[in-house]
C-alpha cells in the first residue's frame, strides 16, 4: 500500500522507517503547513493538505498533535482513503465519534497504533485470559514510571496542556499502556484517584494514582508518571486464582500460575519502551501494526485495533480526568 504521512514531527520519522521496512509499502510524501522540502523526513515531496496530494496513494498516517488527529482523518475518509491514527485515537468523545462515523460512512478502515498489543507475550495473556484459563483476577496494577525533562514540555507550546495534547501523563506518556490494560481487562464500573502537578511547568498532570474496581470483583491499580527520574520500564503485574505473573515493558518476567506453562517467548524486552525519551528508535512493532492494517484492508477483517475498540482506552483516561479524588 501506499501511504501519505501527515505531519512531520518526531513520530513520523519512526513510521517512515517502518515503511521503508516493509517490501510491499511505500511512503509518498508528507502533509505539512511548515516544512520545506530538505527538511521532510527522507526528503519526500509535501503538500500542505491532503486534497493537494498529487499522486496515487491508499491510506494516511496521522502523526499531528493529538487534538488535531479528527481533522485529518474525516478529510481522509471523505476521500476515500484507509487511516492510520497515532495513539490516542483523539482526545474528546466527540471527536473519535466523528472519526468512527466517517470512516464507517465512506467505508474506510480507521485503525490506531495501540503496537504494544503486538508483542508476543501480551497476545498470550490476552488468549489466555478469553479462556479464563487464571480463574479469576484479583488484581492487576500498572505502573507507568517516566520521566521527561523540562525541555520535552517546552520543546512545543501544546505539551503537557488540555487543548491540545489533551492532558499529561495518562493521555500521552501512558497511552499505550492503558490501552494494552483495557485490551486485557475491559474498562472498570468504577474508579477514584488523585493527579496534580509536581515536577514541570506544565497545566496538565505530571503524576497520578487511580484506583479501579470491576463489575466482577477485581480491583486495579494505575500509576503514571513523568516525575520518575531516570523513569522505569513499565510493569503488570497481575494476581488471580491460578497465580500470579508480570509483565515487564510488555515481556513476561515472572510467572508463577499453576498449571499453565509460561508462554514467555525469545524476544527480550526493549532497553527503554519511552520511558526516559519520546524517541523511537526500534520500528519492528509499528511495522506489525501497518502489517496489520494491511491484512485486515485486504481480507476485509478488523484490525487489532480498530478505531471502535482504541477509543476505549480514551474513555478511561477522560474519566480518570472527571474523577480525581471522587468516585464515578
Amino acid at each position: 500500500m501506499k501511504y501519505v504521512i501527515v505531519g512531520t514531527g518526531n513520530i513520523s520519522h519512526t513510521y517512515l522507517q517502518a515503511l521503508q521496512a516493509l517490501p510491499a509499502s511505500e511512503a509518498v510524501g508528507f502533509i505539512s503547513r511548515s516544512k520545506t522540502t530538505e527538511a521532510t523526513p527522507g526528503a519526500l515531496p509535501y503538500w500542505p493538505t491532503l486534497a493537494a496530494v498529487d499522486r496515487p496513494y491508499d491510506a494516511v498516517i496521522v502523526t499531528t498533535p493529538n487534538g488535531l488527529h479528527h481533522h485529518s482523518a474525516i478529510e481522509a475518509a471523505r476521500l476515500g482513503k484507509h487511516i492510520l491514527v497515532e495513539k490516542p485515537l483523539d482526545i474528546s468523545q466527540a471527536a473519535m465519534d466523528a472519526m468512527i462515523s466517517a470512516a464507517q460512512q465512506h467505508h474506510v478502515t480507521l485503525a490506531v497504533s495501540y503496537q504494544r498489543r503486538t508483542n508476543p507475550d501480551n497476545q498470550a495473556i490476552k488468549a489466555l485470559l478469553e479462556q479464563n484459563a487464571f480463574g479469576r483476577i484479583y488484581a492487576a496494577d500498572l505502573s507507568c514510571r517516566f520521566w521527561r525533562d523540562e525541555a520535552y514540555y517546552a520543546s512545543a507550546d501544546y505539551r503537557g496542556g488540555y487543548a491540545i495534547d489533551g492532558g499529561g501523563v495518562f493521555m500521552q506518556q501512558a497511552s499505550h499502556n492503558i490501552d494494552n490494560y483495557v485490551w486485557l481487562f475491559g474498562l472498570p464500573e468504577s474508579l477514584q484517584g488523585e493527579l496534580d502537578t509536581f515536577a514541570h511547568q506544565i497545566e496538565a498532570e505530571d503524576h497520578g494514582a487511580v484506583v479501579l474496581r470491576y463489575a466482577n470483583g477485581m480491583i486495579g491499580t494505575l500509576v503514571a508518571s513523568t516525575c520518575a527520574r531516570p523513569g522505569y520500564p513499565p510493569r503488570l503485574e497481575v494476581s488471580s486464582e491460578k497465580g500470579t505473573f508480570t509483565l515487564l515493558n510488555d515481556c513476561i518476567s515472572e510467572w508463577y500460575i499453576d498449571g499453565i506453562d509460561n508462554p514467555a517467548s525469545s524476544v527480550p524486552p526493549a532497553p527503554d519502551g519511552g520511558a526516559s525519551t519520546p524517541n523511537v528508535s526500534d520500528s519492528s512493532r509499528h511495522e506489525a501494526i501497518i502489517t496489520d492494517f494491511e491484512q485486515a484492508i485486504n481480507q476485509g477483517t478488523t484490525p487489532l485495533a480498530d478505531g471502535s475498540d482504541a477509543r476505549r482506552a480514551t474513555e478511561l483516561i477522560l474519566r480518570i480526568y472527571h474523577c480525581r479524588a471522587r468516585e464515578v
